[in-house]
């Protein structure tokens, strides 16, 4: 077994060209590019889409965990009418149903909206390298 080692790198990561030339990226390369407006633009986009759903499924989810102990009479009512399947077990299931259903979201804002100016602000600073 391996032990993890206990000074990590500090130095920048060396990028390969299409050459197999490997070419360092500088300190202040990561600092400028963490400032421009491009990187905020990418911060804003995520959270403007994480944070919102976040608190969406955790109130979701919170609820469940509370009307499965305060709301008992509620989630033990027959669900359409089956003997063995109650509004709580529809609730749970619904729990997973929505958890890939963000999931499901969030690819498609990482694809659409993410990954575009993710990849820009990468390619510039990997050529800013050259």
């Amino acid at each position: 077994m391996s032990t993890p080692p206990s000074n990590p790198p500090t130095d920048p990561p060396e990028r390969a060209d299409a050459h197999g030339a490997s070419s360092e990226i500088p300190a202040a390369a990561f600092v400028e590019v963490a400032q421009s407006p491009e990187f905020e633009e990418l911060q804003r986009r995520f959270r403007n889409f994480a944070f919102p759903m976040t608190a969406a499924f955790l109130v979701w989810y919170f609820a469940y965990v509370l009307m499965s102990v305060y709301a008992k009479d509620f989630m033990t009512q027959s669900f359409l009418g089956m003997q063995y399947f109650n509004v709580g077990h529809f609730l749970g299931l619904l729990q997973f149903v929505t958890t890939f259903l963000i999931t499901w979201l969030y690819l498609r804002q990482a694809k659409t909206r993410l990954d575009p100016l993710a990849t820009q602000i990468r390619e510039k600073l990997e050529g800013d390298a050259r």
